[in-house]
């Protein structure tokens, strides 16, 4: 990628550090059909001889578990109680019912739904001078957007990350070495979007800026009163990121998914157990950097073309791609990289080094004076 954009900050980074350094230095140990890390996500055979991957990292989802499975008096809190339970019900009908209550669900044997890269709307053009220091704004969380937005600042972009007072970004509590790592030099802003005074002063700053990255469903987005495709017809140049678990249009932008489930829906797991006769997870969310890795990329490119755009990533169909590609490129490598992470659970992560802090991590909201005049003015 920095090679393709001539970025030399971008060509010292390689793509296991990128995919590696969370489960290298966060001591992770490969748990087959458990998540590695906290063990958020679970592979668990259906009565159909299916798998079924679930993720359950907020108490909201735990909750919907018993309209999942039809059984009010489920143990919510005991894993064994919910695969005992999962293997009542066929695989399919646990999907198609796991997407309509919104939780993070996948099957090992699904078809991504829609292209892992889709441009959907193009606008106006912008001309940008040598030397100009583009502003992006990430309203992303977790690990995939802000990842992207990693990279842009890396690339010499002023990044500002957006976090709610009702909705910080999840990793900052669970992961704060990562949050760390992907959003050292970002400029954080406070708003809260249940403000019509504040939801004004995201937009202007929005308006403000060469390259938005946001993980919302379309729902969410159209209730904060943020119309993507108006705001990239209205201002020339703007590049906006989509990055949703499954797509960004049709019944698919409204499915939850997560790094680990969307690499399950991707088929990486069917492909190592085809080689190992062993289900489980492969790497450490996968499809988050993955994702982050390539809608740096894209995204780099369509603000070189001056072109404004709405580009949707679907974090399944990018692990899809990504084990086409390299299928393609060396199938006997990537079988055996499928064939050791299969035979080796139990062992740790391999190893990557961890790269060091080289930006001040700013605090939530240390920066919403400087970005939002318009909040602190009396």
């Amino acid at each position: 990628m920095g090679r393709d954009h001539q970025v030399p900050a971008l060509c010292a980074l390689d793509g296991a550090t990128l995919m590696g350094e969370r489960g290298s230095n966060g001591g992770y140990r490969i748990s087959g059909p458990v998540s590695a890390g906290l063990g958020g996500s679970r592979l668990m055979p259906t009565r159909d001889g299916g798998w079924f991957a679930l993720t359950l990292i907020r108490d909201v989802d735990r909750e919907l578990l018993p309209a999942l499975f039809g059984t009010p008096d489920l143990d919510i809190r005991n894993a064994d109680a919910i695969a005992a339970v999962v293997a009542q019900h066929d695989c399919a009908a646990l999907v198609e019912t796991g997407r309509a209550l919104g939780l993070p669900v996948a099957s090992a044997d699904e078809i991504p739904a829609a292209p892992p890269i889709e441009v959907m709307a193009r606008g106006p053009r912008k001309e940008r001078p040598a030397g100009y220091r583009p502003l992006v704004v990430d309203l992303s969380a977790i690990w995939a957007g802000p990842l992207a937005g990693h990279l842009f600042w890396q690339a010499g972009m002023d990044v500002v990350k957006v976090e709610s007072p009702w909705r910080p970004d999840l990793i900052r509590r669970d992961d704060p070495t990562t949050f760390d790592l992907i959003n050292q030099g970002k400029a954080n802003v406070l708003v809260d979007l249940t403000d019509a005074t504040e939801r004004a002063a995201l937009i202007a700053l929005i308006r403000r800026a060469d390259v938005v990255i946001e993980s919302s469903r379309p729902r969410a987005l159209r209730h904060l009163g943020v119309d993507a495709y108006a705001l990239m017809q209205e201002i020339p140049g703007l590049v906006w990121l989509s990055v949703t678990g499954h797509g960004a249009t049709g019944e698919a932008a409204n499915w939850v998914g997560i790094g680990n489930d969307c690499g399950v829906a991707g088929g990486l797991s069917r492909a190592m157990a085809e080689l190992t006769g062993e289900m489980g997870y492969v790497g450490d969310a996968i499809a988050d950097p993955l994702t982050g890795i390539t809608a740096a990329r894209d995204g780099l490119a369509a603000l070189r073309s001056g072109i404004a755009q709405r580009i949707g990533l679907s974090m399944s169909a990018i692990s899809a791609m990504a084990l086409t590609e390299e299928r393609e490129h060396d199938r006997a490598a990537i079988d055996a990289e499928l064939r050791a992470w299969g035979t080796s659970v139990g062992a740790p992560f391999p190893t990557v080094p961890r790269r060091p802090l080289q930006a001040e991590v700013r605090e939530i909201g240390a920066d919403t004076a400087r970005y939002l005049p318009e909040l602190t003015q009396c």
